[in-house]
């Protein structure tokens, strides 16, 4: 079974005192595994944490988590997603005693003393920052739980998505295998239209010459051989053969880089198989291959 790349989870736990702890994990596709973590300035503690959860249950993609700490419901229907424990404050005390010195120099001035939200938030020192304290961070444990919550739902979104992944790739590989079919059955009449082909262009070049078939055979021997396509059906068959094998596989270890190794070849030994061709049927079918595995590789870039 197949996983894809492209997942979102998210899980919150109660920290009490309205405070929520919320985790956010967003994946999607890479060459290998890539990790981003946004947590507060305080938690640096805990990016091991994360990093190690993350390692433990994904295997490929890039993988984004962001925490944090939201307080109260905020109206949203006690979801606990309030506003952000960012350490962002108003200093009250600051801004009373500055609109008290402003209202006491505008009378003194005899000048307008009206000020609206936006003028007392231009106040020098009007906000500061706190950075969170020790006790407000969760614990280790419940981060990890929260983690491996949201990375749950990540990894159910991937296997869901997976499965239509790899619908999609079998429907080509039934199709590949089908016009490999074709293709070997299609093979061994080149060689006796060629034959045939070769006997009537000598006979119309001399007429009162006899054909020589010890000749002809020799010529249709040679070109047998440069037109071989055996080797390269077999090949690719083989390559098919084990990209299902692959997609059947119950091991649960990423899968992705060896579906695409696999489609690689396939390519190549469809290459051979249209420079050999030399007949339009082939020619054909080689096409309708190469068309099946640019699918392939689309969907596989995507494969965990």
């Amino acid at each position: 079974m197949i996983r894809s790349m492209t997942g979102f989870g998210t899980a919150e736990s109660d920290l009490g005192e309205g405070r929520v702890l919320r985790v956010d994990v967003r994946t999607v596709n890479h060459r290998h595994l890539s990790t981003s973590l946004r947590l507060p300035a305080a938690w640096e503690s805990l990016e091991s944490v994360a990093a190690a959860r993350i390692r433990a249950a994904l295997g490929r993609g890039r993988v984004s988590l962001a925490a944090r700490v939201v307080v109260g419901t905020g109206g949203d229907g006690g979801t606990g997603r309030g506003a952000e424990d960012d350490g962002l404050r108003l200093d009250r005390e600051r801004v009373a005693r500055a609109v008290e010195m402003l209202r006491r120099t505008c009378a003194d001035l005899g000048v307008d003393d009206r000020l609206d939200a936006s003028a007392l938030a231009r106040l020098p020192g009007a906000w500061r920052t706190e950075p969170g304290a020790p006790e407000e961070l969760p614990s280790a444990d419940d981060f990890a739980a929260c983690v491996d919550e949201a990375l749950g739902q990540v990894s159910a979104m991937r296997g869901e998505e997976g499965r239509r992944l790899e619908d999609a790739l079998r429907r080509s590989l039934a199709s590949i295998a089908a016009t490999v079919d074709r293709i070997e059955r299609l093979a061994p009449g080149r060689l006796v239209r060629q034959r045939d082909r070769l006997r009537e262009r000598v006979g119309a070049l001399a007429e009162d010459v006899e054909v020589d078939e010890d000749r002809l055979a020799r010529e249709v021997a040679y070109l047998a051989t440069r037109w071989d396509v055996a080797e390269e059906v077999v090949r690719l068959r083989s390559h098919v053969e084990l990209f299902g094998e692959t997609l059947d596989s119950e091991e649960g270890r990423p899968a992705g880089k060896r579906l695409e190794f696999l489609a690689q070849e396939m390519g190549r030994e469809a290459n051979t198989i249209g420079a050999k061709a030399n007949d339009a049927d082939i020619a054909e079918a080689v096409v309708s291959i190469k068309e099946e595995l640019e699918r392939v590789r689309e969907q596989a870039e995507n494969v965990e």
